[in-house]
């Protein structure tokens, strides 16, 4: 649905997976219950500070060393209701405002302890990780424990117990995150993180955004079932697991084996979340989903309804739809159409009042609609020219006045088979852009929002993340979107509701 920013690539603090411990450590049995530790190597703790008058109190432990991260010198001026003078004051103020948003959403007796740092993370001119945050120990069958044989993070697992389970010393989540971004050439120059706390971040990546979507995951937002072997730590499930639907087979992945959980990791829209208040929340906080509908005389096979793939730039797609007739841009000698350039007299008359088909590739989509839409174009249907997902489409451009989706490899043959036959001016195609009403975005048949899970595997992201195809853009899908607020729970979002199934 949406463009997937490549700078915010941000893998979330699973076992074993990149960004997060690797290492797993068996615990010895002890009152509290059967534990297990996710390797961590820290330096000297220092505490940071904590949020105060809050339903929970969560401590930011600085695990920097001194003149780096949290301790970096490098003056800096104050901004968006960030007073903090030097560069790591202001991140540590950051962090701070993360956690007090938690902390007033939360509720628990236990402090919750996040060790935390800056340093330097995987990036490159072009894209970066952000940071990364995970559970530091997991626990089963502790005292008040609501599920047996169940693992539970560390925070989540003091929380129920009424009582810190947690190796003493140890923090209950361990948070990275980028200490290079935009601040050198090789590390996405020019978009670094926006410290201020107001969200106005220009050009940058709001910090606080990025935090409150880490934090979630350390307080139980993720997996901690192998994704893709299917296999649970020492053959237990973990409270995550209870809720994860295989939607095809109508089974939670407790019930199934450890083939079919990593078969349904990789089923696009095939794993939705079954907790009931996440599933109670959908309604009041996701819109009907975008749709490409498709008629007319000669629409033959390629009549029906296409899921489709948003963009960020020009109007959303509403009802009553735009609706014209499907016309293709022909500017290559193979026979796509790119529409990276001015079209040709024959391609302005094609699309001139009616919606535009080009191929993807050459050029970015913002080129393409402006081009199109340069010629009369009402609307764009972009093919995607490699097999895939549906997905979204990046770019802005405030110029841009008509709507435009994207479609699937398949699914665009299937229009350009239709179109083979046609006029100058004319296909018998019609192609409306709208919503479907009948189903919101993001959500299963049965109105359960579905988890992210691509066709090709990606460490860090897939089933740990809510689907890219929400709208609005939801806090823990696998992208931090521009439009995202600091709101974690209902009407705008639904990240709370899934930790309030888990136990919070």
């Amino acid at each position: 649905m949406k463009p997937a920013d490549p700078s915010c690539a941000a893998p979330a603090g699973e076992p074993g997976k990149s960004g997060a411990p690797s290492r797993l450590q068996r615990l010895a049995n002890t009152a509290a219950g059967v534990g297990v530790a996710l390797a961590l190597a820290c330096g000297a703790l220092a505490v940071g500070a904590s949020s105060a008058h809050a339903a929970a109190t969560i401590v930011i432990i600085n695990l920097n060393e001194p003149g780096v991260g949290f301790n970096d010198t490098t003056r800096a001026t104050p901004v968006g209701g960030n007073t903090g003078t030097t560069l790591g004051q202001q991140r540590l103020i950051a962090f701070q405002r993360a956690a007090d948003l938690w902390g007033a959403t939360l509720i628990s007796s236990v402090p919750i302890r996040i060790g935390a740092s800056f340093e330097p993370l995987s990036c490159t001119a072009s894209s970066a990780v952000l940071g990364s945050a995970g559970a530091t120990e997991i626990f089963s069958d502790f005292t008040n424990a609501p599920r047996a044989n169940t693992w539970y993070p560390s925070a989540l697992g003091s929380k129920l117990a009424g009582t810190d389970i947690a190796t003493p010393g140890q923090p209950h989540i361990r948070a990275r995150f980028n200490s290079r971004l935009g601040l050198f050439p090789d590390c996405l120059p020019g978009g670094g993180f926006y410290l201020g706390l107001d969200r106005n971040v220009g050009d940058g990546i709001d910090l606080v955004t990025v935090l409150l979507h880490e934090f979630a995951h350390g307080l139980g937002f993720q997996s901690f079932t192998d994704e893709e072997t299917g296999e649970q730590i020492e053959n237990l499930p973990s409270i995550w697991d209870y809720y994860l639907l295989d939607n095809r087979l109508n089974r939670t992945w407790v019930e199934l084996t450890a083939a079919q959980r990593a078969a349904s990791a990789v089923t696009w829209r095939g794993l939705s979340w079954n907790g009931p208040v996440v599933t109670r929340n959908v309604p009041q906080v996701l819109d009907p989903s975008s749709n490409l509908a498709v008629s007319g005389s000669a629409a033959g096979n390629a009549a029906g309804d296409y899921q489709v793939g948003d963009a960020s730039f020009g109007p959303p797609l509403a009802n009553p739809p735009v609706r014209g007739q499907l016309m293709p841009v022909v500017d290559q000698a193979n026979g796509t159409g790119l529409a990276c350039t001015p079209l040709s007299a024959a391609n302005a008359l094609a699309v001139r009042g009616n919606v535009a088909l080009v191929d993807r590739g050459s050029c970015d989509f913002v080129t393409k609609a402006a081009t199109v839409q340069a010629a009369g174009a009402i609307g764009m249907v972009v093919a995607d020219n490699q097999p895939g997902d549906v997905a979204g489409m990046s770019g802005s451009d405030p110029s841009i006045a008509i709507p435009s989706v994207r479609v699937t490899q398949p699914d665009g043959a299937t229009l350009k088979a239709a179109l083979q036959r046609r006029s100058r001016t004319a296909s018998g195609v019609v192609a409306s852009l709208g919503l479907n009403t009948t189903r919101l975005a993001g959500t299963d048949a049965r109105g359960r929002i579905l988890l992210y899970t691509p066709s090709i595997y990606s460490p860090g992201s897939s089933v740990s993340h809510y689907t890219t195809e929400a709208k609005p853009n939801q806090l823990m899908e696998p992208f931090i979107n521009d439009d995202l607020t600091h709101e974690v729970t209902p009407p705008r979002d639904l990240t709370y509701p899934l930790l309030q199934d888990i136990g919070w």
